[in-house]
């Protein structure tokens, strides 16, 4: 290659040698294709100017004697243009270009002719006159074209994730996450925040998901847990006087997976020392708003705080989307002496009736009305009443059994308007309110009453401690056994367990749980209350959490923390329906990783290492 012109293709196997030195082809001259310049921050500003680029070829044309080509690195794209008149031999090196070949290109930027800048590439009012192009390295045909990527079946983009990555949107919210990672850093940092990592080995202590084990080599028998967060070491780290923790920690969880869960994923972690509830939260929501700030979102603070009462009967949920309306009311006393004997039969025996008023719902067709009935039961309701209101009375199949002076007082309470549907749900409160929050859900995605953009932070406190898993006919505790009650509930542990608030808070975006916290329960005799109250003998507590509850005697300050999902907010920031989208690698729902292939068999010899004896055949 002499002066500003000429092509190569340089070789693609290594050779003996060192570093600069002949016989390894693909460092030799390595000043002449070293970059001078990122193919996405050219500007008209650059005309005139000399650069070398590097990249990857993401389309070629070739027009009326001209090859185009642009090319792509991790700042954007630009076009570069290769003349044969000019420029014959990287023309001719131009010709032989394929999708994702490596280059190098050595060019002059200009001003692309009037009429032909593309105000949809930032770099689109320049392109490069390419004087020298150098082919670093080929490609074969990719397996999918990059461009259709979001139509290609998932499984095959995570089986070449690596091409999947090239993409631009996937390298957008890969740097997205770096920069939120870094900010969470600044900030923490500058308000007196350590950074110390926990450890990643350690004890099962299965009172959540299920753990992954790690079999113990050198300990036959006897296994590690993975941890499903670092809740014990921060609360340990805090008796210790480090006073205020972070980490932006590793987590695992051995669950069934879902759009917004992988078996593992990123938590921002966080614990403080001699707080109350309030200090916690306004540190939490100052992180988040400046995180939002990042994609230029603003936040106005403080934030609402709902309690988990009033979210679960206004919402259905404890993570409520207020980003539209479709309140839901109780109207059980409406129909305590009803005719209808379904909702005063549920009202007598403890249960609520809730309606949810649709603005103009009268719209919806007979049809759309059955398949609300017809979804109910799979919302866990035991079943859907709905009526239309008219001018002059209220259409329903149930209208018969309805009272003129029931009509008018739902009509009252609901502020009913013609042309209004109403929908009703009866039975036990809390199968009741969750199936009424997923009919909210439902409908305002079936009207399109969630304005786009809008974003909507809320507090959700005095959450249950407990609640009862009926599946395993015992207590456990709504968010872990290490969470405060109220003060002012202590005593309720051992008489009435389910009326104890917890000193607990969570952090809803767009009816997405960004992360929860508690206080905790910094003394022992009150952590063994709470053992005692889940069904934990002292036995046990000292098996599992002797630890814990042995440091809690040497001097444990007053301490709490909040952990936020750092997958599920750069999703939600970077505008994703999956958090597979922004993590690097992931797994599939299935917990799989098609381009590893794990999880796969390991070698007898292995196991045998391992003292297990293998029970299915294994590689």
């Amino acid at each position: 290659m002499d002066g500003k012109t000429g092509g190569r293709i340089m070789e693609q196997q290594e050779q003996p040698g060192q570093p600069g030195q002949p016989g390894r082809p693909g460092l030799q001259g390595q000043g002449e294709w070293r970059r001078s310049a990122w193919c996405g921050e050219l500007r008209a500003s650059d005309a005139g100017r000399e650069v070398v680029l590097n990249g990857w070829v993401a389309h070629r044309r070739d027009h009326g004697g001209l090859i185009f080509i642009d090319l792509r690195d991790r700042s954007g794209l630009v076009q570069v243009v290769f003349n044969p008149q000019t420029d014959p031999e990287a023309f001719r090196t131009a010709e032989t270009l394929r999708l994702e070949y490596v280059v190098s290109v050595a060019g002059q930027v200009r001003h692309r002719s009037p009429g032909m800048e593309n105000p949809k590439l930032p770099t689109g009012e320049i392109e490069v006159a390419g004087h020298t192009l150098t082919v670093l390295s080929t490609s074969k045909t990719p397996p999918f074209v990059l461009d259709r990527a979001p139509s290609v079946d998932e499984n095959l983009r995570l089986r070449y994730r690596y091409l999947d990555l090239r993409r631009p949107e996937m390298q957008r919210n890969l740097v997205l996450r770096h920069r939120l990672a870094q900010k969470t850093r600044e900030f923490l940092n500058a308000r007196g925040f350590l950074e110390i990592e926990t450890p990643m080995l350690t004890r099962s202590t299965p009172e959540g998901a299920r753990d992954f084990l790690v079999p113990s080599r050198l300990s036959p028998g006897t296994f590690y847990a993975l941890p499903q967060s670092p809740q014990l070491f921060k609360q340990l780290l805090m008796v210790s006087g480090f006073e205020r923790y972070y980490q932006i920690a590793r987590c695992f969880r051995d669950e069934d997976l879902r759009a917004d869960r992988q078996p593992e994923f990123t938590q921002i972690d966080i614990e403080m020392s001699f707080v109350e509830r309030e200090d916690v939260m306004q540190l939490g929501e100052e992180l988040i708003a400046t995180l939002l700030g990042e994609v230029n979102v603003r936040v106005e603070l403080p934030l609402r705080r709902i309690t988990y009462g009033e979210a679960m009967l206004r919402y259905g949920s404890d993570k409520p989307d207020l980003r539209f309306g479709l309140e839901i009311q109780d109207v059980s006393q409406l129909f305590a002496t009803s005719g209808f004997q379904v909702f005063a039969r549920a009202v007598a025996s403890g249960g609520v009736v809730r309606a949810l008023v649709l603005p103009g719902g009268s719209d919806l067709s007979r049809r759309e009305l059955d398949q609300l009935v017809e979804l109910a039961p799979r919302w866990g309701a035991r079943g859907l009443v709905w009526m239309l209101a008219e001018a002059e009375e209220l259409r329903s199949p149930i209208a018969k059994y309805l009272g003129a002076g029931e009509e008018a007082a739902l009509r009252k309470q609901l502020s009913v308007q013609p042309g209004d549907l109403i929908c009703l749900m009866a039975g036990p409160e809390k199968e009741t309110a969750i199936a009424m929050g997923r009919l909210r859900l439902f409908l305002a995605e079936k009207k399109n009453l969630i304005p786009p953009g809008r974003w909507e932070l809320v507090w959700v406190v005095d959450f249950p401690l407990l609640e009862w898993n009926e599946e395993e006919r015992r207590l456990e505790a709504v968010h872990h056994p290490f969470t405060s009650p109220r003060q002012e509930d202590v005593d309720l542990l051992a008489t009435e367990p389910l009326r104890v608030r917890a000193n607990a808070y969570d952090l809803v975006l767009n009816g997405v749980e960004l992360g929860g916290g508690s206080i905790r329960n910094h003394r022992r005799e009150v952590q063994e209350r709470v053992f005692e109250a889940l069904g934990i003998s002292p036995e046990e507590a000292r098996a599992k959490f002797g630890f814990l509850l042995e440091a809690l005697e040497y001097g444990a300050p007053p301490h709490g923390g909040i952990a936020f999902g750092f997958d599920r907010l750069v999703m939600l920031l970077a505008g994703e329906e999956t958090i597979r989208d922004v993590i690097a690698f992931p797994k599939t729902q299935s917990g799989a990783d098609p381009l590893t292939g794990a999880p796969a068999a390991v070698s007898a010899a292995q196991l045998g290492e391992l003292h297990i004896i293998p029970e299915v055949p294994v590689a």
